[in-house]
């Protein structure tokens, strides 16, 4: 079956994709979503479209959670605009979703453009591989590499595809809260070889080194180990070649600001610079049932349905009481293993790179034992691969005429290396300028004109996340599906789940999935307060 019939032939007729939207009456039951980020507003926006009356609360100034903007003034006017998180759009169509399900088109509110390279992959010796969706163009750069692994590049995506339309298409907006769900899809994994690791499946088909990496490391994307995450994973290759890889004209946060003024045409309330103490639970019926949210300063909000976006374990450490927790209870989480964190540099100059892609791997000349360090040993290395960011090679608008807007990323292991980042964060900063002006951005430091950092202090500070990991859980094959924190609470009626640390996990198609996937496990409206 093509993945065009399997998408037409959805598994659960509760998933809406298109409107008309039901309007909620004053009397309509209310819900609370914890967060606005990518997670938060899409459930917001599902919510309202079926007739709910919504909430939304956020401790930051903007919405958009980790996809929140920094604006910093050009020297000579103008400004450089910084999206602050994720910046890959590689499956538009659940962004259109949103906007269809309220009768209106997403087109006509923030624009879509495609990017090309997806990306340029640098390695440490200077060699360049440029990963983009033209199948014959892929096929000639990996001739340039090793003519033998063409081959098995076509069979690698053969399975890729294969992996995708189980994973994402079947799988990615279903609920996994019964073992009856895991056992039925057990087969499926076994033949699609969901054991293997994404670099042990990949090592499978292809024989270079430096290919190797190539088509393994999109799980750091997500958060995971290239070395030890599920290759359901590897479905990200296909998914890409599939929808390609697009930008957002004005970035992402246009895209958030755009959803947030959705949510008030919808009639929802986004109130931002609150702060969530506690999820109010009752218990005098046996199971514990969410009742809605306390505030810092005291104030409740009732609430017949409370949708987090928080960061999943924060979620249940913080916010739920223990005596309310016989799944997620203190100890497992404490056991639970969370994802890698990040250091992010955000910069200015006052020249353009004009060489420089939209989006730049820079792969150092460790690759398993630099993931060693971060995942295993937990130490901060001094080497690094960084992904680089400049979105002024698509949207010269994100800085001031002449100028350019870059980020860049280091994956650095979580607040558990022990790594004083109040005093680390300089140096390393500096060394990543290093690197950067001896590589793909000559003399660099005489150009920069703006500068600001996030470094695992802040992913806790910022966005509560445990452990300052940037992607909530690791995802494992026992954190996945099933063994991941469900969509509908398992310990709290009335509580669901969005966001990195749920089902079916990180990235914007996750996060969005995770959503779509509140579609079918928060009762209809009338069922809510009956």
């Amino acid at each position: 079956m093509s993945w065009i019939r399997r998408l037409a032939a959805r598994p659960d007729a509760r998933l809406r994709t298109e409107g008309p939207p039901v309007a909620a009456g004053p009397d309509a039951p209310h819900a609370v979503v914890i967060g606005a980020g990518f997670g938060g507003l899409a459930a917001a926006v599902r919510l309202l479209t079926r007739g709910y009356r919504v909430t939304v609360v956020d401790r930051l100034d903007q919405p958009g959670g980790r996809a929140r903007v920094a604006r910093v003034p050009g020297p000579d006017g103008g400004e450089y605009v910084f999206d602050m998180g994720p910046t890959l759009i590689t499956a538009p169509f659940l962004f259109d979703e949103l906007w269809a399900l309220a009768g209106e088109s997403r087109e006509d509110h923030v624009e879509f453009v495609p990017t090309t390279p997806f990306y340029r992959i640098r390695f440490d010796d200077g060699a360049v591989f440029d990963y983009t969706g033209d199948g014959e163009a892929m096929e000639r750069e990996i001739a340039r590499f090793n003519p033998a692994d063409v081959d098995g590049y076509r069979r690698f995506l053969d399975k890729s595809e294969a992996i995708f339309e189980t994973g994402f298409l079947e799988l990615g907006h279903v609920p996994f809260d019964k073992a009856a769900h895991m056992a039925r899809i057990v087969p499926s994994m076994v033949a699609l070889e969901s054991h293997r690791s994404v670099y042990g499946l990949v090592s499978k088909y292809i024989k270079d080194r430096r290919l190797r990496q190539v088509f393994s490391f999109h799980p750091l994307l997500v958060g995971g180990n290239p070395f030890s995450t599920t290759s359901i994973y590897a479905l990200i290759a296909f998914l890409e070649r599939h929808w390609g890889v697009w930008y957002a004209m004005g970035g992402t946060g246009a895209i958030v600001r755009e959803l947030a003024a959705l949510i008030g045409r919808l009639g929802g309330e986004v109130r931002m610079g609150e702060t969530v103490r506690e999820i109010t639970v009752d218990a005098s019926g046996g199971r514990p049932r969410a009742t809605g949210i306390r505030l810092e300063t005291g104030e409740t909000l009732a609430a017949d349905v409370v949708v987090s976006n928080a960061d999943a374990a924060w979620t249940y450490q913080t916010l739920v009481a223990p005596q309310h927790r016989t799944t997620w209870t203190d100890d497992k989480l404490a056991r639970s293993k969370h994802s890698m964190s990040l250091f992010v540099w955000y910069f200015g100059t006052d020249r353009t790179y004009d060489d420089v892609a939209h989006h730049t791997i820079l792969l150092g000349s460790r690759y398993k034992a630099l993931l060693d360090d971060i995942f295993h040993r937990k130490v901060l290395a001094d080497d690094f691969s960084l992904y680089l960011h400049r979105p002024t090679a698509t949207d010269p608008a994100m800085a001031p005429p002449g100028h350019d807007t870059f980020y860049v990323l280091s994956p650095v292991p979580h607040l558990d290396s022990g790594t004083d980042w109040s005093q680390e964060t300089e140096r390393y900063r500096q060394r990543i300028e290093d690197y950067l002006a001896e590589t793909v951005l000559p003399n660099l430091g005489d150009h920069l004109t703006a500068s600001l950092t996030l470094t695992p202090q802040g992913f806790l500070d910022d966005y509560l996340s445990v452990k300052g990991a940037a992607f909530s859980l690791e995802p494992q094959l026992l954190q996945s599906a099933l063994f991941r924190p469900h969509n509908a609470s398992e310990d709290v009626d009335g509580l669901y789940l969005v966001g990195a640390g749920t089902h079916p996990g990180a990235g914007m198609p996750g996060v969005l999935s995770s959503a779509r996937v509140l579609d079918t496990v928060v009762p209809d409206p009338k069922a809510a307060v009956s």
